[in-house]
C-alpha cells in the first residue's frame, strides 16, 4: 500500500506543470563523448525542477543495490520488455592511426588482418568478429591481442597514438578520420551496431520521472 501510495505522488509530481524530482542514473563513461549527453542536456532544460544524478561509468552498477532509477547498458540485441527499452544503436568502426598503417600493405579482407597488433576491450577478449558486406559476404576471424584496455576511450586514444587496430563506437572516431590523422580500415565491411539501452525497476510508475525521462532519451 506504501509503494501504491508513493507511486501515486510521483505520478502527480509529473502530470503537474512542472515536474519535479530526482533521477539517478548510470551510463557507460564511452556515451558521454557521444550527442547522447546533449538530448540529456534537452531534457534538463525542459525540465528545470528535475535533478540529474548521472554516473559516467565502466563499473557496471546495479540498480537496485546501488540506488540508481535508470541504468544505461551496451550490448548487442537489445530488446524490449516491462523493464527495458531499446534506446537508438551506434555504429561500430575498425580503426588505426595513419602512422600506423603506412607502414603495411593495405587490407583487402577481415583476414588479411590476422597477425595485426589488436587492441581489444577486456570483456570483448577472444570475441570472434563477424564482418559483413553490403552484398552479403561475409567473414569472421579471430584475432589475437596484445593490449587489453577496460574503458573504449583509452582502447582508442591507444590506437590513436599508433599501437594497433581497435574496434570503436563511430563517434570517437570521427573527427580524426577526417582530419586525417586515424584511418578506417575495411572501409566496405561492416561490424554488428551495438544497442544502447535502459533499464528500470519493476515497480517504477508508469507515468513517473522515470518514463518521462525514458520517452525523452529514446528520441533521435
Amino acid at each position: 500500500m506504501l509503494e501504491a501510495v508513493e507511486g501515486e505522488l510521483v505520478d502527480l509530481s509529473v502530470s503537474a506543470s512542472a515536474p519535479s524530482g530526482e533521477l539517478r542514473v548510470t551510463i557507460p563513461s564511452v556515451l558521454s563523448q557521444s550527442n547522447f549527453t546533449e538530448q540529456i542536456a534537452a531534457f534538463s532544460r525542459t525540465y528545470p525542477r528535475i535533478k540529474l544524478f548521472l554516473d559516467f561509468s565502466d563499473t557496471r552498477r546495479a540498480l537496485i543495490d546501488d540506488g540508481f532509477d535508470i541504468a544505461i547498458r551496451m550490448g548487442p540485441k537489445a530488446k524490449n520488455t516491462a523493464t527495458s527499452r531499446k534506446l537508438f544503436s551506434v555504429e561500430r568502426k575498425l580503426v588505426a592511426s595513419a602512422e600506423y598503417l603506412s607502414s603495411r600493405p593495405g587490407p583487402d579482407d577481415p583476414k588479411d588482418l590476422i597477425g595485426w597488433d589488436w587492441l581489444a576491450l577486456t570483456p570483448a577478449q577472444n570475441v570472434p568478429l563477424e564482418f559483413g558486406k553490403s552484398d552479403g559476404v561475409q567473414a569472421t576471424i579471430k584475432p589475437e591481442a596484445h593490449i587489453f584496455a577496460n574503458d573504449a576511450q583509452a582502447l582508442y586514444r591507444l590506437a590513436r597514438a599508433g599501437a594497433g587496430l581497435a574496434i570503436v563506437p563511430d563517434f570517437l572516431a570521427c573527427e580524426d578520420v577526417e582530419a586525417g590523422s586515424m584511418s578506417y580500415v575495411l572501409p566496405d565491411w561492416k561490424l554488428r551496431a551495438i544497442d544502447v539501452f535502459a533499464t528500470w525497476p519493476a515497480n517504477a510508475p508508469k507515468h513517473g520521472l522515470i518514463h518521462l525521462a525514458l520517452d525523452a532519451l529514446s528520441q533521435r
